[in-house]
């Protein structure tokens, strides 16, 4: 198991407290385009919370779909 695959899974168990760094780990292991414009703020598409990213990743469906 990758470890992409390890903090998924965790953040399916429990959506608080993860880093940025662990979010754009996950998002782009899995294929999805992360955005940083700049600072704090990182745009990961299609996903804007972390239950919403892992369902996601699951379903292999954005939230319009």
């Amino acid at each position: 198991m990758s470890t992409a695959q390890k903090i998924l899974a965790a953040m399916a168990n429990n959506p608080r407290d993860w880093s940025i760094a662990q979010v754009v780990t996950v998002a782009r292991a899995n294929g999805l385009t992360v955005h940083c414009p700049g600072g704090s703020h990182h745009i990961v598409r299609n996903a804007i919370y972390i239950k919403q990213l892992v369902r996601m990743i699951q379903t292999g469906k954005g939230d319009n779909e």
